[in-house]
């Protein structure tokens, strides 16, 4: 998801020629179906009419999301990047196993084909840093080792437990492909901070499963001080001064941190089972607010901030900045505020918490429909 020409991508010369716009599209279909049916599980959980009601679309709500779409756009886009054909494994096995795992089919098939996928995408971030000694790319397949083992222990552990594993694999992607926009703008040593901190939040990840009371403390902090140093560091806090789709995009990332912030917050705290003694443990209503201010708050608006250059690099289609594309934004982020404080302050008004969550879900649906019309009409 880097707004900016990959630095690790490859003279064309001496590459070999990337999957024609086609495949692309087929790749990026079986992520758009992992949404679609997230989507849908977002609703059988809320206790809502669905259009699909599959016995087990919930319980898969959370890997659907993460690994069968937003790790689909990533390794897919990383695939780009590196213009290697087999690069594109990592997309196709992320995506048919997310497709796999809402067939007949057992649920191990599509488990073993998403661990696949994450470890494809490791080969491509190890190419990718043969190509470059990029730090960054480091950290990106430090994040890449993370979804491998989330696709690994999904299915044999709580979701509580998990859920560090998938949050490290999205915050370590995401700041680092910030980083390399910023590589100019950074001072000296700022990519090794950065790498430091990936170690901290990796340590955190591992502690939390190993010695969950010490360890979700410590992966709370990290990830507010990888908030603060993206906060710090990115140029977004300059361009959310300009106009367009700069300041579109600024706003969507600093807001997207401001939602990360506060899940670390939490997260020290105790808001996650099992994660510490803080005053907020055995607290759902926190530990819901945690979940979605990183997957909603932080992870989406980084997918909006980002469509527009993430399209064209992927799918070479134009997808022009309008002001339309405020709409999904403002809907998101309007209704995960609603979500949150009718949950954490309404004393859990069902009927508050299902109206934020619904705007949330609308929120991303718009900002299909709003890509899907700007090609169409550009």
């Amino acid at each position: 998801m880097n707004p900016g020409p990959p630095v690790t991508t490859a003279p064309p010369a001496a590459s070999a020629p990337p999957l024609a716009r086609p495949g692309r599209f087929l790749l990026l279909a079986g992520g758009g179906v992992c949404l679609l049916a997230g989507l849908n599980a977002s609703l059988l959980l809320l206790g809502l009419p669905a259009p699909v009601s599959l016995a087990r679309l919930a319980d898969l709500h959370g890997i659907l999301m993460v690994l069968g779409f937003l790790g689909t756009v990533i390794a897919l886009e990383r695939a780009v990047a590196l213009r290697r054909r087999w690069g594109l494994a990592a997309p196709a096995c992320l995506g048919l196993g997310g497709v796999v795992l809402l067939s007949p089919a057992p649920v191990v098939v599509g488990q073993l084909l998403l661990v696949l996928g994450c470890l494809a995408l490791i080969a491509v971030y190890a190419a990718l840093w043969r190509r470059a000694q990029e730090v960054t790319v480091l950290v990106q397949l430090l994040g890449a080792v993370l979804a491998a083992c989330a696709a690994a222990l999904w299915g044999r552990t709580d979701v509580a437990v998990v859920l560090p594993w998938l949050v490290g694999f999205l915050v370590l992607t995401i700041a680092a492909e910030r980083a390399e926009l910023a590589r100019l703008a950074m001072p000296t040593g700022a990519g090794e901070q950065l790498l430091a901190l990936s170690g901290l939040l990796t340590a955190g990840v591992t502690l939390s499963l190993l010695w969950p009371r010490w360890g979700g403390p410590l992966f709370g902090l990290a990830l507010l001080a990888i908030t603060a140093w993206l906060s710090v560091h990115d140029v977004a806090r300059r361009l959310i001064r300009s106009t367009g789709l700069p300041r579109f995009s600024s706003a969507a990332l600093l807001a997207g941190y401001g939602w990360l912030g506060l899940a670390g917050a939490l997260w020290a705290l105790g808001a996650v089972p099992g994660a510490g003694a803080g005053p907020l443990a055995d607290h759902p209503a926190a530990y819901d607010t945690v979940v979605h201010a990183t997957f909603l708050g932080f992870a989406i608006s980084m997918v909006m901030a980002h469509a527009p250059v993430i399209l064209p690099a992927v799918l070479s289609v134009r997808l022009p900045y309008r002001p339309v594309l405020w709409a999904p934004l403002a809907v998101l982020h309007t209704g995960l505020l609603i979500r949150v404080t009718g949950n954490m302050l309404g004393g859990g008004d069902p009927f508050v918490y299902q109206v934020g969550s619904v705007l949330t879900i609308v929120a991303v649906l718009l900002l299909v429909l709003t890509a899907v019309y700007l090609v169409a009409t550009s």
